[in-house]
């Protein structure tokens, strides 16, 4: 009882609840091939070459039926069988109600089978047009009423066997299948292509979220030692000057209470960061340093003995920059030739460094990979990485192809001069 209620109700939802409601059939869209295709002229005439086809496949039906019948009876032949077909442009599923209307009123008019040669021709093409812009589950009920009818129809006016119910079945019955598997694989494809899109923001998402949480964790020591200076340059202030006065003595205390306070609330909060348990980072844990330009010569080697053919150059007077800028500039070229060794096998690099008055210039270029790369699901998740660090900074970053089929990060990370931090 349950699963035929549940049927009733399925059928008055699709066939019966807002039946004539209006649904205009949409144009073709962007994407279509045929618009793709298109002359840039023609594309928004090509847009409507579906209605155009109805309507032509209608006409050409009333000229074949007025040609042998040109008369009243003709005419209204054309007419029941060409409204619900032209109907299935705006209302579907009226469409259909409508052309079984008509089944009925020729049969009882005419005194004829169910379905007259236009007739069938019309009902089949209604049914079928209603199925590609409905679920398939509305294809069944339409066929199981439609069959119902002719057999009802055929049973009381005692048509015989030759009223073309059978024929009407089998082929709406195959028609429909095809249709409705069709429409059910283009849904599918459709829901798993904007699922994959959903998937890939939300994992570039993710892998901006873990690129902040791994640039807090390694600026966590350059801001420590700082806050640490602060705080051993606070207390051994007042022991450098003779008869510091009482207000400068309590000043320097309150910075160093302060400078204190603040490095334990930041080695707090960096704790949760690194671990879901907020002990995970006590007092007693301590950290290496973190890698800067001077380091950058291990990093190359690294590389070297990984079988990459990497040249570096350096232009500039070298001078020490600041932490947070060395430490960017050295994640940026490590996650640069990770991606070579990733993505273009074989390929020679060359790595950049540029000194510049207002800041560090940074070039990792690759030339085309000797071999095919294996498929990685985290491509272009690195540049998002490095994107975020050099924003950070207030910096640019480009990654792009180069003409010879090889690949370029270029970036830039701007320092302030010492008279612009006057």
């Amino acid at each position: 009882m349950r699963v035929a209620r549940s049927a009733l109700e399925s059928l008055r939802d699709d066939l019966f609840t807002d039946a004539f409601a209006l649904r205009p059939m949409p144009p073709l869209g962007d994407g279509h091939l045929l618009v793709r295709r298109a002359p840039g002229r023609l594309r928004r005439y090509v847009r409507w070459l579906p209605h155009a086809a109805i309507a032509g496949f209608t006409a050409l039906m009333a000229l074949a039926v007025l040609d042998r019948l040109p008369d009243i009876a003709g005419l209204v032949t054309v007419a029941l069988a060409g409204i619900p077909l032209l109907t299935t442009l705006f209302r579907p599923v009226g469409a259909w109600w409508l052309s079984m209307g008509a089944a009925f009123v020729g049969s009882v008019a005419f005194g004829a089978s169910p379905w007259t040669a236009p007739g069938f021709v019309s009902h089949i093409a209604v049914m079928a047009l209603v199925t590609i812009r409905t679920r398939p589950r509305v294809a069944a009920e339409m066929w199981l009423l439609t069959t119902a009818f002719g057999v009802l129809m055929t049973g009381v006016r005692g048509y015989g066997t030759d009223a073309g119910v059978f024929e009407m079945a089998v082929l709406s019955g195959m028609l429909l299948f095809v249709l409705g598997a069709w429409r059910s694989l283009r849904d599918s494809k459709r829901q798993v292509a904007v699922q994959a899109a959903v998937t890939e923001v939300e994992r570039s998402r993710r892998t901006v979220l873990e690129e902040r949480t791994t640039i807090a964790r390694e600026l966590h020591d350059v801001v420590a030692h700082h806050m640490s200076v602060v705080a051993i340059q606070a207390e051994a202030a007042p022991y450098r000057v003779q008869d510091t006065p009482p207000e400068l003595a309590a000043a320097f205390s309150t910075i160093r209470e302060n400078a204190v306070a603040a490095l334990t609330e930041l080695r707090r909060v960096l704790g949760v960061v690194r671990s879901e348990n907020p002990d995970a980072f006590g007092p007693a844990a301590p950290e290496a340093p973190q890698p800067t330009l001077a380091d950058l010569g291990g990093l190359l080697g690294n590389v070297r003995d990984a079988g990459l053919a990497v040249e570096h150059v350096t232009t500039g007077a070298v001078r020490p920059l600041p932490q947070g800028v060395e430490l960017s500039a050295y994640r940026i070229v490590q996650e640069a030739l990770s991606n070579v060794l990733r993505h273009a096998p074989g390929a020679p690099a060359r790595v950049e460094i540029a000194y510049v008055p207002v800041g560090l210039g940074l070039r990792i270029v690759n030339g085309r990979p000797d071999r095919l790369a294996k498929p990685s699901p985290g491509a272009g998740h690195g540049v998002l990485g490095m994107r975020e660090r050099v924003s950070m900074l207030g910096g640019e970053l480009t990654a792009q192809t180069t003409e010879d089929g090889g690949y370029e990060v270029a970036a830039f990370l701007p320092v302030a001069t010492q008279e612009a931090a006057a």
